[in-house]
């Protein structure tokens, strides 16, 4: 873990306290990112791997084997769940019974069904859930879509996003993420959603086969026709040894658009500084109600247009 800059929180600093559930590679992102925040600190770790709470404790925040540790605690605001995708239903349920406001990683849940689960969890206990789709806080995406929203680029023919990482996740991860389309996909299916205004209506996609793990391609291409007579694709992969990147490109009537805001050679500081911006979203969200991240009904959308493309007989049915 990069311990550069991170910086304990006071007991009477102000900021915003979040105890972040799970460290694994995700969640020492946010660890890092959120170390930059006047507005947000990570008050609390729950992680079961001794070695990584010995490293977190070494940073000077209280580490915890287990989340009614935490709990018991008494000393956070809301909590960042960062624990595997088969994980978030539980999680989101127990720690909203302890009064407490949730940003869950993506995609909050395995399906739109859990989803669903989150959001009676939620809205049964009056609790703020917000899900964690960071592209919504990238400046370049933001402006992208006041354009788009603006009338800037004309009617919007086709939107084509491009997601490729740099080698396939661990075994242990792959097993528990819920494949490709919900891995990877969900961020482009909401992206898509959120930068268009638009629902998917059908669509279609060719995976590759070669280093498919257990029907799970390391590939894919989706086409996708949406509600307001644009058209979307997605191209999505597991093997880019120059490093992680995504790009989007937006095609209308009057103009044409990109954005490249995954760069290999720029490293991830974009994604850094979005993650950053969410958890500070987040906290406003919970303080005042105004928050501009993606709620669990955009997590549920982009889990049915996943559901559509892993299965081939659902191909012309509407998420909607």
């Amino acid at each position: 873990m990069d311990t550069a800059g991170l910086d304990p929180l006071a007991p009477d600093d102000g900021r915003f306290r979040l105890g972040l559930v799970g460290a694994g590679r995700m969640g020492r992102t946010h660890l890092e990112a959120i170390s930059g925040s006047d507005v947000v600190a990570i008050a609390g770790v729950v992680e079961p791997q001794p070695d990584i709470r010995s490293v977190v404790r070494g940073l000077g925040i209280p580490a915890f084997a287990s989340l009614d540790e935490l709990l018991a605690a008494g000393d956070i605001d809301g909590a960042l769940i960062a624990a595997p995708t088969d994980r978030h239903v539980q999680l989101v349920r127990r720690v909203m019974a302890a009064g407490i406001p949730v940003l869950c990683e993506k995609p909050c849940g395995l399906n739109a069904q859990e989803a669903a689960q989150c959001a009676d969890v939620a809205r049964e206990a009056g609790l703020v859930l917000q899900v964690a789709y960071w592209r919504r806080f990238v400046p370049d995406l933001v402006l992208l879509r006041q354009r788009i929203r603006h009338g800037e680029l004309g009617d919007i023919l086709a939107v084509n996003c491009y997601q490729w990482d740099v080698a396939p996740p661990p075994a242990v991860f792959r097993a528990s993420s819920g494949g490709m389309f919900v891995d990877m996909g969900v961020h482009e299916f909401d992206q898509i959603r959120w930068l268009t205004g638009q629902e998917f209506v059908r669509v279609q996609v060719a995976g590759s086969q070669l280093g498919a793990d257990a029907g799970d391609p390391d590939c894919a291409q989706l086409v996708a026709e949406l509600d307001g007579g644009s058209t979307a694709l997605v191209s999505m992969g597991r093997w880019h040894p120059a490093g992680d990147s995504c790009k989007v490109e937006v095609f209308g009537t009057r103009g044409t658009a990109s954005s490249w805001f995954l760069q290999p050679a720029a490293g991830d500081a974009s994604f850094r500084q979005a993650l950053r911006h969410q958890a500070e979203d987040f906290a406003q969200s919970v303080r005042a109600g105004d928050g501009s991240g993606a709620s669990v009904a955009d997590a549920i959308a982009a889990l049915q247009v996943a559901a559509l493309a892993a299965d081939p007989q659902l191909v012309t049915e509407s998420p909607a």
